[in-house]
């Protein structure tokens, strides 16, 4: 468990005045649910929504009042009866329209304009104009597409030119396999789809550029004819030429060309561009040119907006985001390489739909009272602005003499309840419009004081104490608080009273606990309640763990005393470097200390004591060092003595002198000292760092603060550790001041859909400068134009903003200040308002399967705006849970079994939670190759067959289509023969093998095949039985585990005729040998032509060894090229090489054949025997290819 869990447990006591400060997101203002009110449109669906045309319409409309409202719908500005289309429901208890498409509705037949209107007795609220506009997703206009030929260097556009879709769809490029093509500053995609190439190059050769277009709506994807393009090298056009000249002829093509940039897009010097107020500024160019062009961004006059400007495309196209009119001017991109520029001017003007400056907000009033409604909107063009009442243009609407319309403001003066009703703000221009409902709810309410009564609140003294009293009324009510049953009101800078009704004691002290009562008063009446308040002694730890250096196998104990309140209960936890304690007995926990038995050197560290209670939280800590013992016990080397006799001199406002007598450093020359400061104002018995000087230094010139009461001590430092500390200086108290600084981490997070959460981190007592410390804490929401909201606090560490948009920026700043003034001006910082869950789906989700067990999806990001908080990523649901961090919009799922059907569902993630699923797709592996069988027995062996069983595949992994067999005979010499395959359908599960060889092995390879393709194959041997007739004497070979009996065979090496063969054969090469040294002891001329004969080149002749002619396949040995010179014997034969390897000794002919994987496949067999020649031999000389051939 670590640390900041086990703090977590405890609620410290500023932490305690926090939660009680929740009680300000109750504004007074907030209506009862049992009262009165006019209806409130709580949701409704976008202005423009493009449905799906094969799913229902889903138009939402939901509202709430007292009475619940009623609903009614016009389309295209009348009046829309859905009792007569069968097709059209409304949900209960709601206005939400569904149009039922899946059941026969036509999409297109529901297009137009939609606008709900929620009425009660107290007035009637409209939604926005709703456009219903069902998606489409046309196919590709065919076309016939020439192939494009293309020369190495030059520049090229391929054009995707997609449908006109609703909305437009996605573009991207990829190939035949699914695979995005790559892209980088010399390729890349533009923003109307084409893929750009600022030059071509070798390996852009290929023919399947394929554009694809994504409609999200309709979660198809059209694809357009593959593009093919062919570049010419001018390296594979001189290798060319190479090859059909020769060496002294002069050949080359000119080299490639490098040219200086030219745009391609946009095209000519200058072009204009509009955008309107917060959407994403795009502007692009891309260059062609050799080398390819760098493109750089300026903007003339100014600057690039920081933090909104980003460069994407390789900086081909600059993006900046939530653009404002600050942003028009003109943009220059300029495309630059080694040979020269070129640059082109975008002149950028930035119009604006209305937005709002103030939206009117919902008026509580009571009768006789006045109030106005204000709404005030900008825009580029200035907008225009309409008032109606219940939906009805206020020009014609029911008079109502407290009314009064003056341009953006209604005023109100001395209504009365019939002046209850709903006010629409119409703000609009040429590029769009807002639309607000704010209601009047006159209202005549005694008042009701909320807070549970007899509330109990605990609070550490010299903590901020808050007692809440939420209230409602109208009029609106007074608030007084008082002290005791018959105190009198409470006044003064003692005491901070909030607009919600909360007292707050910025300082509360044992004399502020008791009985305090609040009572709310208006004109109708009056209400009071009591809360109590008990003030509880702050924990203390009175003895702290202290430094321990101890020697291996010790023993050491650290103590922890505390005081604490009578009435809570402390719980003390010790942890080890901000972790739990090691699962070891040598640990022993007392009441008040830990003893740490045998140490060892794993138990050097950190050791923290924490106390925690209910209301508050102390801790402290202490090192342990561990050290071998000393070898000799000559020299004693221990912690310093501390230092004493403390001077304090030359006494400033902010500085002042400190000197001290060091105390003996006992054997360990002393390092530096550590000077530490007392605040006896505001924190006594608080020891905190100062400053640390050098050891030979004694004296020490400090900085102070204003507004404390300063001790010292000193502490000094050897290489043993640091010594106990010195005796406390005299006191030295500082004059008062404003605040020198501001509070640190400003944050703004919320903790609700509807707040911001304001924290920071207090100044601590010395920090202060003067007595009354408070905060301003100012806030505004960004982009909006708002003028800052102010509140000044206590000296407490959060404040809470109700009534918060969700999710939108906000401006933070919190400035210090105390009875001399205020600190300087604080930074301001950016924060957030509360999370919601994200309210759709991600779209589009497309499933990719890759093979058969990877599979790829992609999905379209849901909008930031309905992420409604930070987004943390997306998850895939399927068998198991994958989460993609960041803004990802495709995920690999790994793992899948082929031949297997899957259901997922995509979902945003933000800091809230999750959101809804989007529509579950289901999608299929393919077939894959199956695994070998699971068995193959070979059985019931004959003079000449065989049985073979065996067991279909473990994992088939698709549909079995057959089994191939393939066997062949091995010798004794375990030379192989010819190859026999055998395709057997896949319902068998045996087979006879018949006409086999008597007394032969068999070696068998078994496999079975899907339609992709075989699997793994099983091999087994088996040999056939002897014809005990035919030879005596030998013994019939054993069937079993591919294993056969060696059987005994005749030595033909004892046979008579073998004999006087080989005696004719040696008499022969006798008389051979007799017939040349004659004829070599003739000498004299020979023809030319036998001497060639006689020393024939081995290119030119025949390989021929003396049983036949060799194999085509040779070692690798034989692929070298024969050196000049060489000789064959003069039998005209060639030696066989060394190696055992070669796949001569296996090759037969033209037989051999490699699998798409190289591997050897080719039947295998011993040396050819002399093939008898068919008819007359050719006296012709061996062709110069047949003699290559030979060694191929």
């Amino acid at each position: 468990m670590k640390l900041n869990f086990i703090l977590q447990m405890s609620i410290s006591t500023s932490k305690t005045s926090l939660v009680l400060f929740l009680c300000q997101i109750i504004s007074a203002l907030d209506v009862p649910l049992d009262l009165s009110q006019p209806p409130t449109i709580t949701q409704q669906s976008p202005k423009d929504y493009i449905v799906d045309p094969r799913e229902n319409i889903v138009i939402q409309c939901e509202a709430k009042g007292k009475p619940p409202p009623s609903f009614s719908w016009t389309r295209n500005g009348t009046h829309f009866d859905i009792d007569k289309d069968a097709q059209v429901t409304m949900k209960p208890n709601s206005g939400t329209l569904v149009i039922n498409i899946m059941n026969g509705g036509k999409a297109e037949a529901y297009e137009g304009v939609y606008q709900c209107t929620a009425r009660n007795e107290r007035g009637a609220a409209i939604s926005n104009n709703i456009v219903i506009r069902p998606s489409r997703s046309p196919l590709w206009t065919k076309e016939k597409l020439e192939p494009n030929h293309v020369r190495e260097g030059d520049s090229l556009v391929l054009h995707c030119r997609p449908p006109v879709g609703l909305p437009p769809p996605i573009i991207f490029w990829m190939d035949n396999a699914f695979q995005r093509l790559p892209q980088s500053e010399r390729v890349s995609q533009g923003l109307n789809g084409d893929l750009y190439f600022s030059n071509v190059q070798p390996e852009d050769t290929r023919e399947d550029y394929i554009c694809y277009a994504r409609f999200n709506h309709t979660q198809t994807i059209q694809q357009k004819q593959p593009i093919s393009v062919k570049v010419f090298s001018m390296d594979s056009l001189n290798d060319t030429i190479a090859a059909n000249l020769s060496d002294t002829d002069i050949y080359g093509a000119k080299p490639v060309t490098e040219r200086q940039p030219v745009l391609l897009t946009p095209t000519g010097s200058t072009s204009t561009k509009v955008e309107l107020r917060g959407n994403v500024l795009l502007l692009e160019c891309i260059a062609a040119g050799l080398p390819t062009p760098v493109i750089r961004w300026i903007k003339e006059g100014g600057e690039l907006p920081a933090n909104r400007t980003f460069f994407e495309n390789f900086k081909k196209t600059l993006k900046i985001i939530d653009v404002s009119e600050a942003d028009s001017g003109n943009y220059k991109c300029i495309a630059r390489n080694a040979l020269g520029s070129v640059h082109h001017v975008i002149s950028v003007t930035v119009k604006a739909a209305p937005y709002w400056i103030t939206a009117p907000r919902n008026l509580v009033l009571s009768p006789g009272e006045d109030g106005t409604l204000i709404c005030r909107a900008n825009g580029n063009p200035k907008p225009s602005i309409s008032w109606l009442a219940n939906g009805v243009p206020i020009a014609i609407a029911p008079e109502d003499p407290s009314r009064k319309v003056d341009g953006d403001t209604i005023i109100f003066s001395h209504v009365q309840e019939r002046s209850s009703a709903v006010y629409q703000c119409n703000a609009s221009n040429e590029y769009g419009y807002l639309l607000a409902n704010a209601f009047v709810n006159v209202l005549a309410e005694p008042p009701r004081i909320l807070t549970p009564a007899n509330k109990l609140y605990q609070v550490i003294a010299d903590s901020p104490a808050l007692l809440d009293c939420a209230y409602f009324g109208s009029p609106k009510p007074e608030i007084e608080w008082f002290k005791g049953v018959k105190g009198s009101i409470l006044r003064g800078n003692e005491y901070v009273f909030h607009d919600n009704g909360t007292l707050e004691i910025p300082v509360a002290q044992k004399n502020n606990a008791g009985t305090y009562t609040c009572v709310a008063r208006n004109e109708l009446g009056k209400i009071q309640n009591e809360v109590q308040l008990e003030i509880k002694d702050p924990t203390m730890i009175i003895k702290q763990p202290e430094y321990k250096v101890i020697q291996r196998y010790g023993q050491v104990s650290f103590e922890c005393i505390i005081k604490h309140d009578s009435t809570l209960l402390p719980t003390v936890t010790w942890l080890k470097d901000n972790d739990e304690l090691p699962d070891d007995e040598r640990f022993l926990v007392g009441k008040d200390n830990l003893t740490i038995m045998n140490v060892t050197d794993k138990d050097d560290g950190t050791y923290t004591c924490i106390v925690n209670t209910t209301l508050d939280s102390v801790s402290a800590s202490a090192v342990l060092t561990v050290v071998a013992a000393p070898p000799t016990p000559a020299i004693i080397y221990a912690r310093p003595n501390p230092p004493f006799d403390l001077e304090l001199t030359g006494q400033l406002e902010r500085s002042i002198d400190l000197s001290w007598i060091p105390g003996d450093e006992n054997n360990s020359p002393i390092t530096s000292f550590v000077i530490e400061f007392e605040d006896a104002l505001h924190e006594p018995g608080v020891w905190r760092y100062q400053t640390e000087v050098p050891g030979s230094q004694t004296t020490a010139q400090l900085k102070l603060s204003p507004y404390v009461n300063y001790s010292f001590r000193v502490i000094a430092v050897n290489r043993i550790g640091r010594s106990q500390p010195s005796e406390p200086s005299e006191q030295y108290l500082t004059k008062s001041a404003s605040p020198d600084e501001n509070p640190a981490n400003v944050q703004g997070i919320g903790s609700e859909p509807d707040n911001l959460v304001i924290t920071w981190e207090p100044l601590k007592g010395f920090q202060s400068n003067g007595p009354g410390l408070q905060y301003k804490v100012s806030w505004r929401q960004k982009d909006v134009d708002d003028e800052w909201t102010s509140v000044i606090v206590a000296n407490v560490s959060k404040y809470i903003v109700s009534g918060t948009p969700t999710f939108v920026p906000y401006e933070v700043k919190v400035q210090a200040l105390n009875d001399l003034g205020y600190a300087p001006e604080p930074s301001e910082v950016i924060g957030h308002s509360g999370e919601d869950l994200p309210m759709v789906a991600p779209g589009n989700v497309q499933v990719h399967v890759i093979n058969s067990t990877l599979a790829k999806v992609h999905w379209d990001p849901v909008p930031l705006k309905s992420v409604r908080g930070h987004l943390q990523g997306y998850k895939i649901y399927y068998w198991k849970i994958l989460t993609f961090r960041g803004n990802k919009t495709f995920g690999m799922l790994p793992g899948l079994e082929p031949y297997s059907s899957y259901k997922l569902n995509v979902r945003v993630v933000n800091g809230k939670g999750e959101g809804p699923a989007s529509p579950d797709k289901v999608f299929k592996t393919p077939e894959g190759v199956p695994s070998s069988p699971s068995f193959l027995k070979i059985t019931n062996p004959t003079l000449d067959s065989l049985t073979l069983e065996w067991g279909s595949p473990t994992h088939p992994n698709g549909v079995l289509t057959s089994y191939t067999l393939k066997f062949q005979p091995i010798n004794n010499t375990h030379e192989l023969g010819p190859l026999v395959e055998i395709r057997i359908p896949a319902n068998e599960s045996s087979l006879i093998l018949k006409n086999l060889n008597y007394s032969t092995r068999y070696k068998f390879y078994f496999n079975a095949q899907t339609s992709v393709g075989s699997g793994s194959q099983i091999t087994e041997e088996a040999v056939t039985i002897m014809d005990e007739g035919k030879i005596s004497g030998i013994l019939r070979p054993a069937v079993g585990a591919g294993k056969a009996m060696a059987s005994r065979q005749v030595d033909i090496a004892t046979q008579g005729w073998f004999i006087g063969l080989m005696c004719a054969v040696a008499l022969l090469i006798l008389i051979l040998l007799i017939v040349c040294f004659i004829r070599r002891n003739k000498g004299g001329k020979y023809p030319v032509k036998e001497k060639e004969d006689a020393h024939a080149d081995p290119e030119i002749q025949p390989m021929k060894e003396d049983d036949g002619t060799f194999g085509e396949y040779s070692d690798a040995e034989d692929h070298k090229p024969l050196k000049k010179g060489s000789r064959t014997p003069s039998d005209r034969t060639v030696k066989k090489e060394d190696s055992d390897d070669s796949l001569v000794d296996y090759g037969e002919g033209v037989n051999g054949q490699f699998n798409e994987d190289g591997s050897f496949i080719g039947q295998y067999s011993g040396k050819k025997e002399k093939e008898p020649a068919e008819g007359n031999e050719s006296s012709e000389a061996p062709s110069p290819v047949n003699a290559m051939n030979s060694f191929v």
